[in-house]
């Protein structure tokens, strides 16, 4: 088998297993599980844009609030996994003041509102199919070549924390529970 005809078989091994989404050279090295000390945070941009819905949605929505914001595509394995405990996360937190907010990164609105149906999400996902308001999130607190990735947002709308892979509800809450 020649080298290009084998690097197809593992890109698409990877893509197969969520593990690999657009690739994306910023030439710095992600931190892949990252928890930010209060003076440490950054800003949080305003992702903006269209539901998987069809109406507008955008992080200051969500302002005042501990928000989950999380990447996804209907493809990866991992984000169907976890898609169930980001919800029981989003339903049994939300009194506290917690939401989460996917990132749909689907070609199509069809696909991402299909995975809603199929996994009950109960959260929304803003529609970002070229990751254009992804693209906006500072450098190197994930690679963006791969899927899912998560950021929890404290109420002063910094990025407290940054996670690569697939997250369990246990984790996901340890991750907001200091934040309330």
């Amino acid at each position: 088998m020649n080298i290009a005809k084998a690097a197809g078989v593992v890109l698409a091994l990877l893509m197969a297993s969520g593990c690999a989404g657009p690739r994306l050279d910023d030439g710095q090295a992600p931190r892949l599980q990252e928890t930010f000390a209060p003076a440490d945070r950054e800003k949080m941009p305003d992702l903006t844009g269209t539901a998987i819905d069809g109406r507008p949605i955008a992080v200051h929505d969500y302002r005042g609030n501990v928000l989950v914001v999380n990447a996804w595509a209907s493809w990866c394995g991992p984000c169907r996994a976890e898609a169930r405990d980001f919800s029981a996360v989003h339903t049994a937190l939300h009194t506290r003041g917690v939401r989460v907010m996917g990132v749909d990164t689907d070609a199509s609105r069809t696909a991402g509102a299909a995975f809603v149906r199929e996994h009950h999400v109960t959260y929304r996902s803003l529609h970002d199919p070229k990751t254009v308001q992804l693209l906006r999130i500072p450098k190197g607190l994930v690679s963006p070549q791969g899927y899912p990735y998560t950021f929890v947002v404290d109420r002063q709308g910094r990025i407290a924390a940054a996670r690569m892979g697939q997250i369990s509800r246990a984790e996901l809450t340890d991750l907001v529970e200091p934040l309330l």
